[in-house]
């Protein structure tokens, strides 16, 4: 309809003639027409090629358009609703800096949080309820994408000035005893009020075990029942990082050695070039490097 000409039509399209005249040909099959007649040196349009080509045009438009480059996301304009999930760690240390900076970068989004107790991460990311999930690591199937956040080392917590702790002469940034360690109350950590965990699996490989005193679901309660009590918990040293004055804790090191998880970002594969999810994600990767890089100095004693 554009060249009216079949050789300059092929060129367009990077086609020999022979295959736009067969093209041309499947054409006149389907509709029942012969659209372009020769007319000297030119192919002019039928009746039926006249009344079909705006719709045709807008058609291929929209096809292209559709297909071209995505549109690029704005923060200041964006109103989308963004969701995440993990445990009440990040909600508690990376959610209230990234909110306040996302407010003031993109005041129209919304941003829910969901508890790692609320379903599973893998089926929430394939139904689309949630964008991101701050998980320890997992073997993802492959339409899972992930990226690394942090490495998060085990410490130890115990109320300052401990009695039991203090009795035995062991100062803050030292290493427990395992005795000691084993005969200590615990608590726990525990969204589903499982008994044992990480601690428990490296005890049993020495031949030992802890006693478990209270289990509880989120870490934030964990620490505040440890600074009141006599108990003691292992925790991942982002958690209490820059926090034991604020929560009269000390810290220690574990006296036997502990698996250090690297907390992963997850997200859909289908999302790896989304727009408004490149851009969640790259503000928390952002945010999480600003707090727990590896740059940042915890208050972890020199000694662990």
């Amino acid at each position: 309809m554009h060249h009216r000409n079949v050789s300059r039509t092929g060129d367009a399209l990077g086609l020999t003639q022979p295959a736009v005249s067969a093209a041309l040909g499947r054409l006149r099959d389907h509709l029942g027409d012969p659209l372009f007649v020769r007319v000297g040196n030119k192919m002019v349009p039928t009746a039926r090629a006249e009344a079909i080509a705006g719709p045709v045009s807008a058609a291929l438009n929209s096809l292209a358009a559709a297909l071209g480059e995505t549109a690029p996301f704005d923060p200041a304009t964006a109103t989308e609703t963004f969701a995440l999930r993990r445990a009440d760690f990040f909600s508690m240390r990376l959610m209230p800096p990234l909110a306040g900076r996302l407010a003031l970068e993109a005041p129209g989004v919304t941003l829910r949080f969901l508890d790692s107790a609320r379903g599973d991460t893998l089926d929430l990311l394939e139904k689309g309820s949630i964008d991101l999930a701050l998980e320890q690591p997992m073997e993802p199937p492959p339409w899972v994408s992930r990226t690394l956040l942090f490495p998060s080392p085990f410490v130890l917590v115990a109320a300052r000035d401990h009695p039991a702790i203090d009795a035995r002469g062991i100062a803050a940034g030292a290493t427990l005893p395992l005795d000691l360690f084993c005969d200590l109350p615990h608590a726990l950590r525990s969204t589903d009020g499982t008994m044992s965990g990480m601690t428990d699996t490296a005890l049993a490989a020495q031949g030992r075990a802890r006693r478990v005193a209270l289990v509880l679901p989120h870490f934030e309660a964990i620490l505040h029942a440890v600074s009141q009590s006599g108990m003691i918990s292992v925790v991942l040293v982002q958690l209490v990082g820059g926090r034991t004055d604020e929560l009269g804790l000390a810290l220690y090191e574990p006296p036997l050695p502990i698996p250090t998880p690297k907390m992963q970002l997850y997200w859909h594969s289908r999302n790896d070039k989304a727009p408004p999810q490149v851009w969640l994600g790259q503000r928390v990767l952002e945010e999480v490097a600003r707090l727990w890089g590896e740059d940042r100095v915890f208050d972890r004693p020199a000694a662990i």
